[in-house]
């Protein structure tokens, strides 16, 4: 048993999307005002302020503002625990060193989201095919796949003048797929976004670099637009370009990791710090208190082409999937599977100029991402077969 999300499209009338709009800005009010709350109590009083408090605080705010418990004290709980969640965040950064960004108020354009804490409040009724919502009533659903499981909580998001419902549900039992005797290496790369040991070879779509002209075009019109309306709308339409990037590199990575788990019991992929390899590069000082060229530039582009791939969104399906599916899934250290020789396991890191592999020692050829796979699913290989022998020493 496993817990899963389950997103599905809203399709509310004008009057229940005008309930939806009027829902955000009560939640975003609460939000800012328990802020606000949270501020004041520890610069006058030197007072902290905890979620449960402002819990109690809602039992008297019906007197004072009816209005925010129209849709229920369950949606203003998830107000507050999102608030306090902001709060831990800022806490835990500061504890490690990092930039903490203090939890700010959020503005119209920053709130596209409420959420319920446990079951009450809403209702999914999947014959129908509605989602009841207290206060706003019975909301048509685009229902694209069964939910299984017990439903936990909801999650109602406004993306652009669309609006979506997730579902996180417990218990999800697994759909195990019948095995097939086949195993796979997987490299990823910004070229060809996925490798294997088999032969095959995928390139990247670049869905971000495709439509890198009607982005440039639509910030260009968000800069040159004055006047509260005519920019909202500017704003709009790069927030559309962007959905739509984010909507096809989802769909094809969704397709790319469901042709790996329906087809191999066996899956590695390399274990990769995508977040260390997106790093700036850090400034190289100069004896005369300015700053040497550090290939930022093409630093840059290096991790918006890695971004742009979607490494670590595949890495998450591969992994949930696989997990569902009954698959196996070995992630294995990255170290020297592009320079190591697949057939004589000489390392060396001349072997490899481009995309072409020839090994310096024996000779050998290929590509050289196809090479790399070969080498990743060897190695996942021998850490599984090294896990066994420790379990059966235990």
């Amino acid at each position: 048993m496993a817990s899963r999300a389950f997103s599905y499209l809203l399709q509310p009338t004008v009057r229940q999307a005008a309930a939806l709009e009027q829902l955000l800005a009560v939640q975003r009010e609460l939000y800012n005002a328990a802020l606000e709350e949270r501020r004041g109590a520890w610069r006058w009083e030197q007072r902290r302020v905890t979620k449960y408090d402002q819990y109690r605080a809602l039992t008297g705010l019906r007197a004072v503002r009816p209005d925010v418990l129209t849709w229920g004290v369950t949606v203003c709980r998830g107000t507050l625990t999102r608030l306090d969640e902001a709060f831990k965040c800022f806490y835990r950064r500061c504890q490690r060193g990092e930039a903490p960004g203090f939890p700010r108020y959020r503005g119209e354009r920053r709130w596209d989201s409420v959420q319920w804490p446990d079951r009450s409040g809403w209702r999914f009724d999947a014959e129908p095919r509605r989602l009841y919502v207290q206060g706003v009533g019975h909301i048509k659903v685009r229902v694209h796949r069964p939910l299984r499981g017990s439903a936990k909580t909801c999650t109602v998001r406004r993306e652009g003048r669309r609006w979506r419902v997730t579902i996180f549900c417990s218990g999800v039992a697994g759909q195990v797929l019948p095995p097939t005797g086949r195993q796979i290496g997987v490299d990823r790369g910004v070229i060809a976004i996925v490798a294997t040991s088999d032969g095959m070879v995928v390139e990247n779509p670049r869905f971000f670099s495709r439509s890198a002209n009607r982005l440039s075009r639509a910030q260009q019109q968000l800069g040159s637009k004055t006047g509260c309306g005519r920019r909202r709308r500017a704003a709009d339409a790069v927030a559309r370009a962007h959905r739509k990037v984010r909507y096809q590199r989802t769909d094809f990575l969704h397709k790319l990791s469901r042709h790996l788990v329906n087809g191999y019991d066996t899956i590695a992929i390399e274990d990769l710090r995508i977040k260390n390899l997106t790093r700036r590069p850090p400034r190289r000082l100069n004896g005369d208190g300015g700053h040497d060229p550090n290939g930022a530039a093409a630093k840059t582009a290096l991790n918006r082409s890695i971004l742009d791939a979607g490494w670590g969104k595949l890495d998450r399906m591969l992994a949930y999937k696989a997990e569902e599916a009954g698959r196996e899934l070995i992630r294995v250290n990255p170290r020297h599977t592009s320079q190591r020789c697949a057939e004589c396991d000489t390392v060396e890191r001349d072997s490899r100029v481009g995309a072409v592999f020839r090994c310096v020692a024996c000779g050998h050829t290929d590509h050289a991402d196809i090479n790399a796979a070969r080498n990743i699913l060897r190695a996942g290989l021998a850490q599984r077969e090294q896990s066994r022998e420790v379990e059966t020493a235990a």
